[in-house]
């Protein structure tokens, strides 16, 4: 066993990591959006919390290990490693910076919040848009990315792929979003036909 082999199972652990953390931040911030309970949202933030740890910690070990093959095997001038390495550095503070205090905001506010109906404000918390399309546009490029690694393409077909996959993740996050913004104004009509 040498180093390389080392660096590659840490490399696809950092992936296996990386999107299971993603999906129950993905999966929570749905199911958030569903809640009408201050309990509801209580619970889901008990998975996102260590998620988040898993996702960024996972992220940190497949950029370093997967930096480390780049270097030692493939050589940092292979088009798709390349683009991988920048679709990578461009995504990842995505979540600790932009996603993950989003979160931790929500769960620092409904530690607060007494038992019962979500109040308005929480709800709203709940319904963030970045943190759901942001969340979505996130798997889109990790996918993107295993892609990538898996056909090792030119430049050209590098950068296509990754576009594609960016907007694919992009636009399903904006229509999911889309479709559960008119769900709510639709239910809002409901129970208040007059408004």
């Amino acid at each position: 066993m040498n180093i390389y082999t080392i660096a590659l199972f840490a490399h696809v652990v950092g992936a296996i990591g990386t999107f299971v953390g993603v999906s129950v931040w993905l999966f929570a911030a749905e199911a958030l959006r569903r809640a009408r309970r201050v309990g509801q949202v209580r619970t889901l933030i008990g998975l996102i919390q260590p998620s988040g740890v898993v996702a960024i910690a996972s992220i940190i070990l497949l950029g370093i290990a997967g930096l480390y093959m780049a270097q030692t095997t493939w050589g940092t001038q292979a088009p798709w490693i390349v683009v991988a390495t920048i679709s990578f550095l461009l995504l990842a503070p995505f979540g600790a910076f932009v996603i993950d205090p989003r979160l931790r905001a929500l769960a620092k506010l409904i530690a607060l919040a007494p038992e019962g109906p979500l109040p308005p404000a929480l709800a709203a918390r709940t319904h963030d848009p970045l943190v759901g399309v942001g969340l979505y546009t996130y798997i889109g490029v990790l996918l993107g990315i295993v892609f990538l690694m898996t056909t090792k393409p030119p430049l050209a077909t590098s950068i296509l792929a990754m576009s594609i996959a960016t907007v694919i993740g992009l636009a399903t996050g904006l229509l999911l979003w889309w479709a559960a913004r008119s769900n709510v104004r639709m239910m809002l009509q409901v129970r208040d036909p007059a408004g």
